[in-house]
């Protein structure tokens, strides 16, 4: 378009030309102006510093002496020792042009851990567990609570009541809780968090023999073991949960009542109400089976109620997963997501 309005320009005139095609003079002018050529090189001043002497500049600024100072502080401490190698703001472009105006000690470089993703399609295929604090008789004294949860059923697997943490009592939780769950090897793996008993070696080598394969939450990263942290939401906010606790045997009593309620009697939102236990067991099918003719019942006695037709019960989901990979195409991630909120927690 320029070059045509050019031509015409020769005849006509820019601004006939400009007006008729409808092109900017501005864009004509601009067209014509020869291109720029690169700017000459800027000739290295004669009070420069040599290459010898910049070397030793940065020689001096990356020293085990002056590693960890800045150049004005490498330059203060020089001149009282009666030296003086260059200014401050040479010390800064000469650290530039090396890329090293940043922290030149070596620096302990945390590696990359990879965000786990974990999915179960049936029961006792992942397991969950965790370690929560709960309040003792009088301030500063607390018992530690360790669970055991299936993240498929929301079956409470083991749990275990102590004084305080240890990685040989949660060894006994985990060797127990596959021996009642008759778990084979190479089936079964447990998501942890890092506390101290989770990284324990004498944990890890159980797991192994165990044939368990262990996984774990990336540092500081809560979001990572949602189910846990969901499971004892539920529990800290039931109605009857204490604010403290009598005695270490008061809070067993408690614990053993809610986990038989929350294994047999809850009917969880994530599994279609169904309640852990059904789910574990493989009872669902059967249960929903029998809420289905009570539904269908209901809609033969009065269908003018169901505006949408023969209501449906709701299907239990097929997969659940930690960390749902974003790119898989597999059905929806069911249950807590990422954010480790479930909704049975939201009273």
């Amino acid at each position: 378009m320029i070059q045509t309005a050019e031509q015409f320009a020769e005849r006509v005139g820019v601004v006939t030309a400009c007006q008729v095609l409808k092109v900017p003079r501005s864009a004509v002018y601009r067209a014509r102006q020869p291109e720029p050529s690169a700017p000459p090189s800027r000739p290295t001043p004669a009070r420069a510093l040599s290459e010898a002497e910049r070397g030793g500049v940065r020689q001096t600024l990356n020293s085990d002496r002056f590693v960890d100072c800045a150049p004005r502080t490498v330059y203060a401490t020089l001149l009282d020792e009666q030296t003086y190698l260059c200014s401050p703001r040479t010390m800064y472009r000469i650290l530039a042009e090396n890329d090293e105006v940043r922290e030149r000690r070596d620096q302990l470089r945390h590696p990359n851990y990879a965000k786990p993703e974990l999915l179960a399609t049936g029961p006792n295929q992942v397991w969950s567990w965790d370690i929560t604090k709960l309040l003792g008789p009088v301030k500063w004294t607390y018992y530690s609570l360790y669970v055991l949860l299936d993240i498929y059923s929301r079956y409470v697997v083991g749990w275990l009541l102590a004084e305080r943490e240890s990685s040989r009592l949660a060894e006994e939780l985990i060797s127990e809780s596959c021996l009642k769950q008759n778990i084979p090897p190479q089936q079964l793996t447990i998501h942890a968090d890092r506390g101290g008993p989770m990284l324990s070696k004498p944990l890890a080598l159980l797991m192994s023999d165990l044939g368990v394969t262990k996984s774990h939450s990336r540092p500081l990263v809560s979001n990572d073991n949602p189910f846990s942290e969901a499971q004892f939401k539920t529990m800290k906010y039931r109605p009857d949960y204490p604010i403290r606790f009598g005695c270490l045997a008061d809070a067993r009593s408690w614990a053993r009542e809610f986990f038989a309620w929350y294994n047999t009697a809850h009917y969880h939102s994530a599994l279609s109400l169904l309640t852990p236990a059904d789910v574990h067991s493989g009872r669902a099918t059967t249960v929903i089976a029998a809420r289905q003719q009570v539904l269908q019942q209901a809609y033969i006695q009065h269908p003018d109620r169901f505006v949408k037709g023969v209501p449906i019960h709701p299907a239990l989901p097929t997969a659940v997963w930690i960390n749902p990979p974003k790119s898989d195409p597999a059905p929806a991630p069911v249950g807590p997501k990422t954010t480790g909120v479930d909704t049975d927690d939201l009273h």
